[in-house]
This record gives structure tokens, C-alpha cells and sequence, in this order.
């Protein structure tokens, strides 16, 4: 589960926290809960993509989970919903 909102600060430990879970973890996917995130960001993009960014180091991907609204128009207006794993339909959301 991934609260909000992100800062700054907040990504490195996140990165290791994600690197941390998967190196001890077969699993191919880890699905990240973003459901509770507040007013994402710029910043949001920018750490979720890094989360995606230190699970592909490994060879896994993310997929998020409950994305608001808000969240997946701006990864969609950066090109960036499928590298954070986002698997919707943007316009319905």
C-alpha cells in the first residue's frame, strides 16, 4: 500500500523498500495499492516510476491498484501508465 502524498524524501526509501520485498520474493509482479494516495502529483509520477524502474533492475514489473482518477490521466499524459503498471481504461476512470 503506497500513502500519500509523496515526497521528495520519500522515494528513496521506497525504492529500497520495493527492491527489498522483491529480492526476497519469487513473484514476478508486486501490485501496489495506490487507492489512498492524496493529491498526486508530478512528484507521484516521477516516484512511481522509479518504483517501476528499481522492479525491472530485478527483473519484475509493478502494477498499480486502485489508481484515482487523477493519478492515471497524468501517468496516461506522460506516456507513463504502462511502465507503472497501470492496466485500465484511462478515459473511464
Amino acid at each position: 500500500v503506497v500513502i500519500g502524498p509523496i515526497a521528495a524524501a520519500d522515494v528513496p526509501r521506497l525504492c529500497e523498500h520495493v527492491r527489498s520485498l522483491l529480492e526476497t520474493s519469487d513473484a514476478a509482479v508486486m501490485v501496489c495499492d495506490v487507492g489512498a494516495l492524496v493529491d498526486p502529483d508530478v512528484g507521484t509520477v516521477d516516484a512511481l516510476a522509479r518504483l517501476a524502474l528499481a522492479a525491472r533492475r530485478l527483473g519484475r514489473q509493478i502494477r498499480l491498484r486502485d489508481a484515482p482518477r487523477e493519478l492515471t490521466q497524468l501517468l496516461a499524459l506522460v506516456g507513463l501508465a504502462d511502465v507503472c503498471g497501470l492496466a485500465c481504461d484511462y478515459d473511464s476512470r
